[in-house]
């Protein structure tokens, strides 16, 4: 399954979701930043509910940012694969603070003036562009339960089997078109896979 961009990723798993939840106003439609966002802005036009973010942030290799070794969460917890683990006190804390310094310069940003995130009761879907190690996925299912909601659903349009699995232990559902045995990059799920901006997230999310 190939999609041409995040929109038409976004419009195909919104279908989807609503199949699966069905029309949702109340629940809560949360962009994983910054390429889930797009994605994340039909899922909530699908389900005629509210988009709003999550702010988390991948923990990349030393040698090989792309490649995550974990992820940080909003509130500052870390996850960490095993290969994370493995790294050296020293390197792994300088990630971390290069990271968490990002993610709070993107809470700064696309929060504004909307004020904090408010979770508490709220069914919450957290909607990514992709799941490839799960890291990201994983810390938001954790950051979305430390703030009190009370449901979480994942959505992507495609995911790393391994990864989707690993998410939906911890997930109260996890909702994925395409999980291909065969897996490399999100990106390659994708025509268009261009860098998602800051001035996209906050024009989708009407800042």
């Amino acid at each position: 399954m190939m999609f041409t961009d995040r929109v038409d990723a976004g419009r195909r798993l919104g279908a989807r979701v609503r199949e699966v939840l069905g029309p949702s106003p109340d629940r809560l439609v949360l962009g994983l930043p910054r390429g889930g966002v797009p994605v994340a802005a039909e899922v909530a036009r699908e389900l005629g509910a509210s988009l709003d973010v999550l702010v988390v942030r991948k923990l990349g290799a030393p040698s090989q940012p792309e490649v995550a070794i974990g992820a940080i969460g909003p509130d500052g917890a870390v996850l960490l694969h095993d290969h994370g683990r493995a790294l050296d006190p020293e390197t792994l804390d300088g990630i971390r603070r290069r990271e968490l310094a990002e993610l709070e310069r993107r809470v700064r940003t696309y929060r504004g003036s909307r004020g904090p995130l408010v979770l508490e009761g709220r069914r919450v879907v957290l909607v990514d562009d992709g799941i490839a190690t799960g890291a990201t996925a994983l810390v938001a299912v954790q950051a979305a339960r430390a703030h009190g909601a009370a449901e979480v659903v994942v959505a992507a349009p495609v995911a790393a089997p391994d990864a989707r699995d690993a998410v939906a232990a911890v997930a109260d559902r996890v909702i994925v078109l395409a999980a291909p045995e065969r897996f490399w990059a999100v990106g390659e799920w994708y025509e268009d896979f261009r860098q998602t901006d800051d001035a996209e997230v906050m024009r989708l999310l009407g800042s």
